[in-house]
């Protein structure tokens, strides 16, 4: 066990090391910063899915009709594609991927739950346009439960062996 005074001698020492020997050039490695935050500056970036980003972009527009999560979705006007058609350009979005958009904002739970008889649907400005009937809603109710089975009814994955 080393005492007190043999840890001043010892640190004393080594602050005369530290004098008597140049400097070591060290060179401070600049901060390289990734284009996307929290992507490795060695992995290439992964190409952003074209439908995620039309969503995106309808969210922005149209936060009304679009809102981001957690606000719970809004159930669309019947024929609210026929209404974005003409704003596709402006958007920079092509028809196929604005209706693979809308495809995809209209499946998912998040979107079923929405679907309740009588809600008012929403125009663009989200303004009610129309109500959701009945048939709608219970399609809503036999597509989460169809998931909901699928879910139940699938093997849980173990981990694979190494």
């Amino acid at each position: 066990m080393m005492g007190f005074e043999q840890l001043a001698a010892l640190k004393e020492q080594l602050a005369k090391q530290a004098k008597a020997a140049p400097p070591a050039k060290t060179r401070r490695a600049s901060p390289k910063v990734s284009a996307r935050p929290g992507t490795p500056l060695n992995e290439p970036a992964k190409p952003v899915d074209p439908v995620l980003q039309a969503i995106v972009k309808l969210q922005k527009r149209f936060p009304a009709t679009f809102p981001k999560n957690p606000a719970p979705k809004v159930p669309l006007k019947i024929g609210i594609f026929e209404d974005l058609v003409p704003q596709a350009q402006e958007l920079g979005l092509t028809e196929p991927v604005l209706r693979d958009a809308i495809r995809t904002w209209c499946r998912g739970t998040r979107y079923w739950t929405c679907l309740v008889e009588g809600a008012p649907r929403v125009d663009l400005a989200g303004q009610a346009a129309g109500h959701v009937a009945l048939a709608d809603a219970n399609r809503a109710q036999g597509l989460q439960a169809q998931r909901a089975a699928r879910a139940l009814s699938q093997p849980a994955t173990a981990p694979k062996p190494s």
